[in-house]
């Protein structure tokens, strides 16, 4: 049978997307930044911490006047006042042999270089305090600017915000921040088997799951999912659709008719589409082999299997990295991956890869966890239900044997 696909390799898949560029910008507040991507540098505009501060409970000192202090030989210091909590310790200016009372997070009187540990002293009366323990200068004080100094860059472009990132831009008054468009992702389905999944479907009919499982996986990956529902295999019905959807997302998914069957319009309608380029029709992979990707400009178009098992591991190699150039973090798959050893032989065919769902299995010794074959037809649920990741075989090799120490994509 004639092969319609001009099959290209994953890598080269993924050089296309050089076609693509990161979204506009946009300014948000800093409480709805976690785990978007920042599109500037942050600059510091002020020192953190802005004052000099203890660390712990004790006594702002003169490092020197400690210094031979011990439990046998105590050192004596006068004792000038106490540095409440929120109150500025400027007010006082240390003498060779004087403290002050300082707490936790309170700010050093000038002069001082050091704190001495409530649990190494001993205060006589409201006049004197006896040191039991030297201390260096600088021990348990945090400097002005230790953190970050003024002008510092303290976040670079590209930085997915975690909540430690927040805390800090927090402490330099920073309540917004620029980062990347999220991408929208359109998400239809096509088929006239497919009926949404609030009905009871008809004989020869079943429930559309891509939408729900495309949608969780665009929204994992940081994207905002546009469900447009389900087609049937009509192709204007369907271009009409994929037109509406490009106007409002940055991504069309479209789920099935991406292979070369009489009712699989997919590439027709990408084709149909204005200024529409298809760049690749198949990729020399397995499962997924008839995918397909386009661009409208900035935009582009996914034909993906209609299997959802296909369509997961499509998503996850191609999909996802798009998506993450997207919002501005470069092309990675962005998910975990482990070691794990072969539970089992796993075979494979020379000239394609293959990505095999397996499921995790520990092991009591600490090695590699053992890798399982989750093996079942692409159109079957309950293989995906049990595998925790995909196991790549490069298309050079010929399978693995049992005992192979190998890599393993998480899925989300």
């Amino acid at each position: 049978m004639k092969d319609f696909f001009k099959l290209i390799s994953s890598s080269d898949f993924i050089a296309l997307f050089d076609h693509f560029s990161p979204l506009d910008c946009e300014t948000i507040p800093l409480t709805a930044a976690r785990g978007r991507v920042l599109a500037e540098d942050i600059v510091s505009r002020e020192a953190l911490p802005p004052f000099s501060r203890s660390t712990m409970d004790g006594f702002a000192v003169r490092a020197a006047d400690t210094f031979g202090s011990s439990e046998s030989e105590t050192g004596l210091l006068t004792l000038i006042g106490e540095i409440a909590m929120g109150v500025s310790g400027q007010a006082f200016s240390l003498r060779p042999g004087q403290a002050v009372r300082i707490w936790t997070g309170g700010e050093l009187p000038q002069k001082a270089n050091a704190v001495v540990m409530v649990e190494y002293t001993q205060a006589y009366d409201d006049e004197t305090v006896a040191i039991y323990r030297p201390v260096a200068p600088g021990e348990n004080v945090i400097r002005v600017g230790e953190d970050f100094a003024k002008g510092a860059t303290v976040l670079a472009r590209g930085s997915m915000l975690r909540p430690q990132d927040l805390g800090v831009l927090s402490g330099l008054g920073i309540i917004e921040v620029p980062v990347y468009r999220r991408p929208r992702v359109a998400i239809l389905s096509t088929g006239d088997e497919l009926v949404p999944v609030d009905q009871v479907p008809p004989p020869g009919k079943i429930r559309d799951i891509n939408s729900t499982t495309l949608a969780a996986l665009v929204e994992e990956a940081g994207g905002i999912p546009v469900i447009c529902g389900i087609c049937g295999d009509d192709l204007d019905d369907i271009r009409t659709v994929c037109t509406q959807a490009l106007a409002r997302a940055d991504i069309l998914l479209l789920s099935g008719g991406s292979s070369v069957g009489r009712r699989d319009f997919t590439l027709q309608v990408f084709q149909a589409l204005p200024e529409t380029e298809v760049l690749v029709h198949g990729v020399s992979i397995r499962p997924g082999k008839p995918t397909i990707l386009a661009r409208q400009g900035n935009k582009a178009l996914f034909g993906l299997p209609g299997h959802v098992a296909s369509a997961m591991v499509i998503f996850s190699l191609f999909v996802r990295p798009l998506l993450r150039q997207y919002s501005g973090l470069g092309t990675t798959l962005g998910l975990q991956t482990i070691r794990a050893i072969t539970a089992e032989q796993i075979p494979s065919v020379i000239g394609r890869e293959e990505y095999v769902r397996v499921r995790l299995t520990p092991q009591a010794d600490g090695s590699p966890p053992l890798a399982t074959p989750v093996y079942g037809k692409s159109g079957l649920l309950n293989p995906l239900v049990r595998a925790d990741g995909l196991l790549p075989i490069g298309r050079d090799v010929e399978g693995f044997d049992r005992g192979t120490e190998t890599p393993v994509f998480l899925f989300p």
